[in-house]
């Protein structure tokens, strides 16, 4: 295991390399090698957050196991460094402080770390949380180091509109034309329909997930999913109403750990506009707001673009759901106005094929329809794949 330290403080920095079992290398110095300290493991250290993005490319591109960061020397650059790896690398991210501050804590778990180590660590603790980094490391973990992870949010104007329908078949078209790890999670708790739209009977769901989300890390999170016949991997909502609901710090922590572990999460949020607090809403994510032109779900609407989400760093995509040409005497003119903002994607009244996937429980992404080709039509678009010319031609009334 090769890992790196990071903190502008060398002496919490040289408390943590002990903790490990150091000595460390210094990377100040040009030209040094990683040698192993008295455990076996790599260390090297670094007296400065990085610069800017180059310097920490620099860093990442030493393809450290475990990148450990001090959050007492500055707190916002440090948490900006760890979203940043955790967006970006394999890496394991740590973090340390000498506060036991319940809000520094969630925080640093949203931007991404893995473990907080309360100072000073003793060198117990410290192997058994190099012990968790070795197992949660042996879960799915094929994102290129390049390529940032991606989190895709689908939230309904009201109950009904259709999020569950197309999170679950956008999530399986994710899957299949981008060939990576793709996860759905179904947090429409506690009668979400992701299940019974695929067809499967999971045993697990996310209510074991989130009882105990100081027990959960790739592993675990990986033990509780069912896989879907395309290849989706799934994580379900629980028959049962859970006894008590989910705090947001553990959603944040569910959260996390899927971004780390797979390349794609793909949310069914249902209409939970409470989960706004949470790592849901991050302004990593891309958020698709489904609604259909009525009076009533274009009012929601409106009134959840302009209250809950404002200003947001990453778009905001609006998905017009059972859309047809004569919805109610909406023309295009009237739905952009009402929104606020055009819409990004038209996805057409399609009751046949609806109908029929329904009653055999087979996804809509697995058959041919003007449903599921504007579905995977924004799957492509999310994944970044390029439609051949012809192919926009065809899908472009749909989006």
């Amino acid at each position: 295991m090769s890992v790196a330290l990071i903190g502008p403080d060398v002496d919490r920095r040289k408390g943590i390399a002990e903790a490990i079992g150091g000595p460390p290398s210094d990377a100040g110095s040009r030209g040094d090698h990683q040698k192993p300290g008295r455990s076996g493991i790599f260390i090297r250290e670094y007296p400065a957050y990085p610069a800017d993005h180059d310097a920490l490319t620099r860093i990442l591109e030493q393809d450290y196991d475990v990148i450990i960061l001090d959050l007492d020397s500055d707190s916002e650059c440090a948490l900006g460094v760890v979203k940043t790896i955790s967006t970006q690398s394999s890496a394991t991210v740590m973090v340390y402080s000498a506060r036991s501050d319940v809000d520094l804590v969630v925080r640093s778990m949203r931007a991404g770390a893995r473990e907080f180590l309360n100072l000073p660590v003793s060198t117990g603790n410290m192997a058994e949380a190099l012990a968790r980094v070795s197992t949660q490391r042996t879960a799915p973990r094929s994102a290129k180091k390049s390529g940032a992870r991606k989190l895709f949010v689908f939230l309904g104007t009201k109950g009904g509109c259709g999020v569950t329908t197309l999170a679950t078949n956008f999530a399986i078209c994710v899957a299949q034309e981008s060939g990576q790890n793709t996860l759905l999670i179904d947090l429409g708790v506690p009668i979400g329909d992701t299940a019974i739209n695929l067809g499967m009977v999971p045993k697990y769901s996310t209510a074991n997930a989130l009882e105990d989300p100081s027990r959960l890390d790739g592993r675990f999170l990986n033990s509780l999913l069912a896989k879907h016949t395309s290849g989706l991997n799934v994580l379900a909502a629980p028959n049962e109403f859970p006894p008590t609901p989910a705090t947001n710090a553990a959603v944040d922590r569910l959260i996390s750990v899927a971004k780390q572990n797979y390349d794609f999460v793909v949310v069914d949020a249902g209409s939970r506009a409470d989960l706004k607090g949470s790592a849901v809403f991050d302004n990593s994510a891309i958020i698709y707001l489904i609604t259909q032109v009525g009076i009533s779900e274009l009012r929601n609407a409106n009134r959840m673009i302009s209250q809950l989400f404002g200003p947001r760093a990453t778009p905001l995509q609006i998905v017009l759901n059972r859309y047809t040409t004569r919805s109610l005497g909406f023309d295009e003119d009237h739905i952009t106005k009402a929104l606020t903002m055009p819409a990004e994607w038209r996805i057409p009244d399609d009751y046949a094929a609806a109908h029929r996937t329904q009653n055999t429980a087979t996804a809509i992404a697995m058959d041919d329809s003007p449903i599921s080709r504007a579905i995977r039509q924004m799957a492509k678009a999310a994944c970044g794949i390029q439609e051949d010319t012809e192919k926009k031609k065809l899908f472009g009334i749909f989006g």
